[in-house]
């Protein structure tokens, strides 16, 4: 079974936006914690909650992501900012676990010139402070363009801040198709070797989620502007070989790409049909 899912608003609730991943076709769904630009995080409402629970047990939803607001910059040379990030951080753990064994993604940062082993070694350090033994969300850090003084084009600075968490267990990545496109990784027309490298610098084991973003720019242009499924420099067949690998096939996938909801069940009804349900896939 392919698992799938978009990004939906969590404006109405929890079992409402359930309820709408169901209606375009999905088995998941990926959320905002709060605001993408920050602020107050939306009252959970513990009725609401538990009707999530039994509604995905009941229509077999894979694990869902919330998503950090793009604010969050564990690495700003700004103390005030990289606090503000820290204690979003910690609240948004704790918000997660009413929803346990799920997935926690974030934008690692920006180092904003300090560089990028100070950008590291700052968001290890908010990591480690903020993380408990007991949590039960897996906690991943997303792949990124590498625009700016981004953190995380490469697959080495990802494996260096795992490298440095005390609580390794609770770690993972998710890998966005447009942005390690954009960042110089070839997965159009070499996808085994982008994985290969994935499997030799971070471990294939840490790979959690996928989201699914064509790209509107060419390969290494280090942009990060998201497009359609098959729109971009990245193309539907890419896309099929993507779906099917077997290192990411039985994995969460996430569109983010520009659509309103009629396009997002457009996009999971043409990736459901290049879906091939056998484990034998050669891809």
């Amino acid at each position: 079974m392919l698992n799938i899912g978009s990004h939906l608003s969590i404006s109405k609730g929890f079992e409402a936006i359930g309820r709408q991943a169901l209606e375009i076709g999905a088995n998941t769904f990926q959320f905002f914690t709060r605001n993408p630009r920050g602020g107050a995080a939306r009252k959970i409402e513990a009725a609401d909650v538990e009707n999530l629970k039994v509604l995905m047990q009941e229509k077999g939803f894979s694990q869902i992501l919330a998503h950090a607001p793009y604010t969050m910059n564990l690495c700003s040379a700004k103390e005030q900012t990289r606090e503000f990030a820290y204690n979003t951080l910690v609240d948004d753990l704790d918000r997660m676990e009413c929803l346990p064994g799920n997935l926690y993604n974030f934008h690692p940062g920006s180092h904003t010139g300090q560089g990028i082993d100070t950008g590291i070694s700052q968001i290890a350090d908010a990591l480690n402070r903020a993380l408990k033994p007991e949590l039960q969300t897996t906690i991943l850090l997303e792949t990124m363009a590498g625009k700016g003084s981004e953190v995380g084009s490469r697959f080495e600075d990802l494996r260096a801040i795992i490298d440095l968490i005390e609580y390794k267990d609770l770690m993972g990545v998710c890998l966005d198709t447009c942005h390690v496109f954009d960042a110089g990784y070839d997965i159009v027309n070499d996808l085994d070797g982008v994985l290969s490298e994935f499997d030799r610098v971070i471990g294939i084991d840490r790979l959690k989620a996928v989201h699914l973003n064509d790209s509107m720019n060419y390969l290494g242009c280090h942009k990060d502007r998201h497009e359609k499924i098959g729109m971009g420099g990245i193309g539907i067949e890419a896309f099929e070989r993507i779906i099917n690998h077997k290192y990411l096939r039985d994995l969460p996938f996430f569109l983010e790409t520009p659509n309103e909801i009629e396009g997002y069940a457009e996009e999971i009804a043409l990736l459901k049909d290049k879906y091939i349900d056998l484990y034998d896939y050669p891809f």
